[in-house]
């Protein structure tokens, strides 16, 4: 990581609007700072609606991927082909996330835990941490070069403890990109207006507007900060982090580089 060039974030979500519910807002204060940050979906999202499938579907989620997009202020939205609910932590999936690791230089990278109610985050996460050593290894996919610092790997919250509870090490602050973390969740409205409300059975108490639904709807999949992300705060806020009303948290993963905690100030330049 240099000092003279912006950090290279990449966050892989298993589905369009998982980026923006687990991370919308620490990538928003990234790319306020100036950093870059890509966000993959690892599927189209071709098969999460009641009423729309397929080509129709996905056209439908990329379109409101680059609405996020703009909201963030990211530096690129990728999408992979993979078909919704078949992603597998398959060999060339792993080699496609070395690729982009590689490609995109990343200092981070985040991504599910590989324990989820989903099988796609499930997966996408073992894809993601199966990469975590091989993109330092050249005859790995030869054609693209190969990193000589390892990328910090970092999980995503969830609220999922068997077989091990999520544990922080990293919280960020995100009261003050609240609501650009609400907007961009809101702009996959296919998902927060439509799908989620459906199949949790609550969308006759949204109201009519698609989009006020959206937003209303979005709330209710952002986790609340519990014990042991409070205390987190705390260690990188003082006492001003007992006061923060949203958060977002991340675990550390074995797998890549270990920072010291100096290392982390310098990877979320956001914390005080």
């Amino acid at each position: 990581m240099s000092e003279q060039r912006p950090l290279q974030i990449i966050v892989f979500g298993a589905h369009p609007d998982d980026c923006e519910g687990y991370a919308g807002g620490t990538a928003a204060l990234f790319a306020q700072l100036g950093h870059e940050v890509t966000f993959v979906n690892l599927t189209n999202g071709d098969a999460g609606h009641h009423l729309l499938k397929g080509e129709e579907l996905a056209g439908i989620r990329a379109a409101e991927s680059e609405a996020a997009k703009a909201i963030l202020g990211l530096t690129r939205y990728v999408t992979l082909d993979n078909h919704d609910g078949e992603l597998m932590p398959s060999l060339q999936l792993r080699q496609e996330i070395v690729r982009l690791i590689r490609n995109y230089g990343a200092d981070l990278v985040l991504s599910h835990r590989p324990f989820d109610y989903h099988p796609d985050h499930r997966y996408g996460g073992i894809a993601v941490q199966d990469a975590a050593y091989l993109v330092m290894v050249p005859n790995i996919c030869p054609e693209t070069p190969v990193l000589r610092r390892n990328p910090v790997f970092l999980y995503m919250q969830d609220a999922f403890r068997k077989p091990y509870p999520f544990e922080p090490h990293v919280a960020v602050s995100i009261d003050a990109v609240w609501e650009t973390k609400l907007a961009a969740m809101a702009a996959h409205q296919s998902q927060f207006g439509e799908w989620l409300p459906w199949v949790d059975d609550y969308a006759s108490e949204l109201p009519a507007d698609p989009k006020a639904a959206a937003r209303i709807a979005a709330q209710r999949y952002v986790f609340p900060i519990t014990g042991s992300v409070r205390d987190v705060l705390t260690e990188h806020y003082g006492e001003a982090g007992e006061t923060v009303v949203h958060a977002e948290a991340f675990e550390i993963c074995e797998y890549g580089r270990q920072p010291s905690p100096a290392e982390i100030r310098k990877l979320f330049p956001m914390l005080p």
